[in-house]
């Protein structure tokens, strides 16, 4: 497969299947930025994990091409003349947001009550997961603003929110499991 393709040369780029759009379009700004929390992601996976995190941060990065690849494909496009589907293979479901919350669940089991609002940091895998966090919530607000031109896949926003709450409670479990201190906002 050639890299380049010299096609979006001109500002321009292709969504899946073939319309042309400006490369600052929102639907491009809204899979970008899934692209960018993607590549957090792999940074954090990088990092020391025990290897249930580690295989959990897999699974969702593989299910953010799922996003991705819904968000590159306009509703009008996502069925071939044939009838056949062109994602058929390729969803969000619930199950997938349902895993994010019993993980939320299952580490919110293992940590001190939170009373107070904390501080990003304490630990440099923690910091990579605020950063993470961060990124997930401006491509849930693109995606906000997409969904507000354009029909999109309501699970998108659902697993986006909650991908978001996982990644805030991670960064909490990797603050304990690395005897780290949670600095918490006292005004």
């Amino acid at each position: 497969m050639k890299i380049y393709t010299k096609t979006g040369d001109q500002g321009m780029t292709g969504l899946y299947g073939g319309t042309r759009v400006s490369k600052n379009h929102i639907r491009i700004e809204s899979f970008g930025t899934i692209d960018e929390l993607n590549s957090y992601l792999g940074l954090i996976r990088d990092q020391k994990l025990a290897p249930k995190m580690f295989e959990d941060l897999v699974k969702i990065q593989k299910e953010l091409f799922i996003v991705g690849a819904i968000l590159a494909t306009p509703i009008e496009k996502s069925v071939l003349k044939n009838g056949t589907k062109r994602l058929e293979d390729t969803k969000l479901t619930e199950e997938m947001v349902v895993f994010l919350e019993n993980e939320i669940d299952t580490m919110n089991e293992q940590l001190p009550t939170m009373t107070h609002f904390v501080l990003p940091g304490g630990h440099t895998t923690v910091s990579y997961c605020h950063m993470a966090r961060c990124v997930c919530r401006k491509a849930e607000r693109l995606v906000v603003h997409l969904s507000s031109e354009v029909s999109l896949e309501p699970l998108v926003l659902k697993y986006l929110n909650r991908l978001s709450d996982y990644l805030f409670v991670l960064a909490r479990k990797l603050i304990f499991d690395n005897k780290a201190e949670e600095i918490k906002w006292i005004p």
